[in-house]
């Protein structure tokens, strides 16, 4: 049984020698904790369970006319925990996928919405922009669609609709007063998980393998390694 997370299948897509290092050698590119971020993230959950104990829309539904509400169920806190996660396991093939999902909406037919929160700080925020010119906002529509996928797998009815709940900072405010401003967008995307089952089949093929993948060009940590073995070469 090969466990692979939504963070990882998102890697191998991105970097399969970035993947391959961290799941099977278990080395990890430096990185800093977005603790800001973070902070955020937990309190945009605080807000939605406020509205999930009392089974009311939060006040983004009715601004863009969304009829649901945050999704009351004994197993959130799990789904939502990145030590736990909600999981999907094929015993036939041989994976156990999972990932934690940052909230659950659900319409009155029952259908569940999948949203994830973003945290950003710009002086304009478009979304379309960013999306046409920049690669990491399609991992953002994957992300949905890994979780939309493994929740259809746990028997839930999921909409395609997935949301990005979206806090933009205010940078440019006059004052700071040890406050921070944000705008709050909602992008709604239309999603489709037909291709995830087989990225996790791929992912773990990979890993059952002796294989180590060549370095991808779109790889930053790869290419900065690369370009640090040159200079060390041309040096020595």
């Amino acid at each position: 049984m090969i466990k692979v997370s939504r963070s990882g299948v998102e890697k191998f897509l991105t970097c399969k020698r970035c993947f391959v290092l961290e799941q099977k050698y278990k080395v990890r590119a430096p990185s800093l904790p977005f603790t800001l971020n973070i902070a955020v993230d937990n309190l945009c959950k605080n807000e939605f369970d406020y509205y999930r104990e009392r089974q009311e829309p939060h006040p983004i539904f009715l601004q863009h006319k969304i009829d649901a509400v945050p999704f009351k169920h004994p197993k959130m806190n799990e789904w939502r925990s990145n030590f736990k996660g909600i999981h999907y396991i094929d015993e036939l093939k041989g994976y156990d996928f999972y990932g934690a999902v940052d909230d659950v909406w659900v319409k009155p037919n029952k259908e569940l919405i999948i949203s994830d929160v973003k945290t950003t700080a710009k002086t304009k925020f478009d979304w379309e922009k960013t999306y046409s010119e920049y690669d990491y906002p399609k991992g953002y529509r994957r992300q949905l669609e890994m979780y939309q996928w493994i929740f259809r797998k746990n028997g839930f009815k999921v909409s395609n609709d997935g949301y990005l709940v979206y806090y933009n900072g205010l940078r440019n405010e006059p004052m700071f007063n040890q406050q921070i401003k944000f705008e709050l967008h909602l992008i709604k995307l239309d999603c489709d998980d037909s291709w995830v089952e087989e990225a996790i089949l791929s992912a773990c093929k990979l890993l059952a393998s002796d294989e180590y993948p060549p370095a991808s060009k779109n790889c930053d940590t790869c290419q900065y390694l690369k370009k640090r073995w040159d200079i060390k070469q041309v040096i020595n």
